[in-house]
């Protein structure tokens, strides 16, 4: 085992400035655009996103092929990965014996829970799709590592060498497959 060095906690730190996009502008503007959230206050406006997102995520858990987000913005799942190459450090351990450790995920047979936002997988292609993004909320990441050694036979096995677009083109073609070798299994010519 290689020795830990231990961390410098005074060192400088970068923290990216925080944008926010729920401020007075854009409640202003939802105002202006739908009639009926005039009445609204902010804290109500961030009150139904807050509660619209946990629904979203928690649903995202529960459903093994993900969810299409409304107005077709994209698709969000979670899939199992493969484990890292490189080496997955356990920082407080290693700091405390002094050597590196490393995260084994004994739980989930050291495979890994990605989250994956995909804009391919829609209806209707749009302009700039390649630019659209997707950060999880801290409490998303929470839920999905704490729920992840449980189901994590349940969620999608992503092959590192396939890209994701190849496997929405996919899908609809191996459920019908699947779909197809069901009925034939179940057919008895005997029976009328």
């Amino acid at each position: 085992m290689k020795d830990a060095r231990k961390p410098n906690l005074n060192a400088p730190r970068f923290r990216p400035s925080a944008e926010g996009t729920l401020n007075s502008e854009f409640i202003e503007l939802l105002k202006q655009k739908v009639p009926s959230a005039k009445d609204l206050s902010a804290a109500d406006v961030k009150k139904i996103i807050h509660t619209f997102n946990t629904d979203l995520w928690s649903t995202v858990i529960e459903n093994r092929d993900g969810v299409e987000i409304p107005e077709q913005i994209g698709h969000l799942f979670i899939g199992t990965c493969q484990p890292r190459r490189s080496p997955n450090v356990d920082y407080k351990t290693s700091a405390e014996f002094m050597k590196v450790i490393e995260f084994r995920n004994w739980e989930s047979d050291q495979h890994l829970a990605k989250i994956f936002y995909t804009t391919y997988g829609t209806k209707y292609r749009f302009k700039n799709h390649e630019l659209w993004g997707f950060k999880p909320t801290r409490a998303f990441k929470r839920m999905v590592s704490k729920t992840y050694p449980e189901k994590w036979k349940q969620y999608v096995e992503i092959d590192p060498k396939i890209k994701i677009s190849s496997m929405f083109r996919t899908k609809g073609y191996e459920s019908f497959k699947e779909q197809v070798e069901q009925d034939i299994s179940m057919y008895n010519e005997f029976e009328l």
